[in-house]
Order: structure tokens, then C-alpha cells, then sequence
């Protein structure tokens, strides 16, 4: 199954991508064999962001000018491989992940796709390896896709890592429609943080409804 937008359906979602930039041969392989998992249930559908959010991921990294950018939670590096394509030839990208086996499948498609030499990996608890980094203004961009009760930590730990406007954009943050009635840990951590965003002064944010859910935080 490819991923898409909870909000849409199938046909609406196959409309979207055919109106869209389309992936190449490299990106489409990727999304394939990720969705090939997923139907064998070794992983959930959910962990690979649909391929329209990662077309829209590289045209804002390109379209903002980002040079220094940084990911946590990489999984098979769909969303590192759309940003690493809107990166400069010497921009940079530091993907924070605890997985060497899925990392090792977008190290693959990074290397088809001739970016393999903007992309650190630093495997590890993303938590630890964030906190470890120089607390000063360095990146640009920052997406957060990996533990969903961990996100208030991220978005914390992340603030006086941007550069002025630097924005971070936090996945998975309808949780699938259950952040007006949470069911689990991580569906309560999101519908709180949403809560706590939206009146928190150090962002500007805005929750977009791409996927499943896209927030979007600019440092002030």
C-alpha cells in the first residue's frame, strides 16, 4: 500500500500525486519496497511519509534556501532523500536514527540517488545525540518523525538549534483523526503538544492537514 493522506480517499489520493512533481525511478523504488514491508507486515504503513509530503518536503527545502538541516527518526529514508535533494551540492543533512537496519535501505537509495555525501547518520538514542550537539544556532530545517511521546523533548531540544526563521516540521500530528479522542500514550503526547504549541511563544505554528498531520513551527 502507498502511503497517503488519511483524509483522502484512494482515488483522491491517486488525483493528488498525478497533479504533483512526480517521483523518479529512485524515489518511486523506495516507496515500493518500504510499501512491500508493509504489506508483509514487517512495519507499519504508517512509519514511511506519503510520497506528495515528501515532494512538498523538498520543494520547501529548496524554495527556503536550506543549507543545514537535521532529522530525527530516519527509518528507510524516504523524507532524508526529498530533503537532501533540495539541499545545495554542499549542504548537509544529520539524520538521527536507532535502526542500522532500515537506515542501511536509505543508505542505498541515497547512493542511487547521488546524495549519499550530504547525509550523516548518527545511530543512536536521537534523544542523547540531540542534547549532544552545540545548543547555538545551526540548522535551517529539522523534521521529527520518530517517538511520538518523545516529541515535546525534540521540539524543546531543537529550539535554540535553529537559525532565525528556522522551521521544523513535527509529522504524524492528527495521529489519524484519534487527537480528538486519544487512545494511546502517543496519541495523548501529540493532542497535548498540540495544545501546548499552539500557545507557546517561542513558534509561530500552523497544523496542516497534509498526511498525517504536519506541523509546522517557525522559531521566532
Amino acid at each position: 500500500m502507498t502511503p497517503r493522506s488519511f483524509l483522502l480517499t484512494p482515488e483522491l489520493g491517486d488525483y493528488v500525486r498525478s497533479r504533483s512533481e512526480p517521483l523518479d525511478d529512485v524515489a518511486a523504488d523506495l516507496v515500493a519496497e518500504t510499501a512491500a514491508m508493509a504489506d508483509r507486515g514487517e512495519v507499519s504503513p504508517t512509519y514511511q511519509i506519503a510520497p506528495e509530503q515528501g515532494v512538498f518536503m523538498q520543494l520547501l527545502t529548496r524554495a527556503l534556501g536550506v543549507r543545514h538541516a537535521v532529522e530525527i527518526g530516519t527509518f528507510t529514508g524516504l523524507s532524508a532523500l526529498c530533503v537532501a535533494r533540495g539541499l545545495p551540492a554542499d549542504g548537509s543533512l544529520l539524520c538521527l536514527d536507532d535502526s542500522e537496519k532500515w537506515t542501511a535501505i536509505a543508505r542505498r537509495y541515497w547512493a542511487r540517488a547521488g546524495v549519499a555525501d550530504r547525509i550523516e547518520v548518527r545511530l543512536g538514542d536521537a534523544h542523547e545525540s540531540l542534547r549532544a550537539l552545540p545548543a547555538e544556532p545551526t540548522f535551517d530545517l529539522a523534521f521529527v518523525d520518530a517517538d511520538k511521546t518523545g516529541y515535546a523533548d525534540y521540539v524543546d531540544q531543537l529550539h535554540p538549534r535553529m537559525a532565525d526563521n528556522g522551521l521544523v516540521l513535527l509529522d504524524n500530528t492528527l495521529r489519524e483523526g484519534r487527537v480528538l479522542a486519544p487512545e494511546t500514550d502517543d496519541d495523548r503526547a501529540i493532542a497535548e503538544l498540540n495544545r501546548a504549541l499552539a500557545a507557546d511563544p517561542r513558534w509561530e505554528t500552523v497544523l496542516l492537514p497534509v498526511s498525517d498531520g504536519l506541523t509546522v513551527l517557525r522559531r521566532r
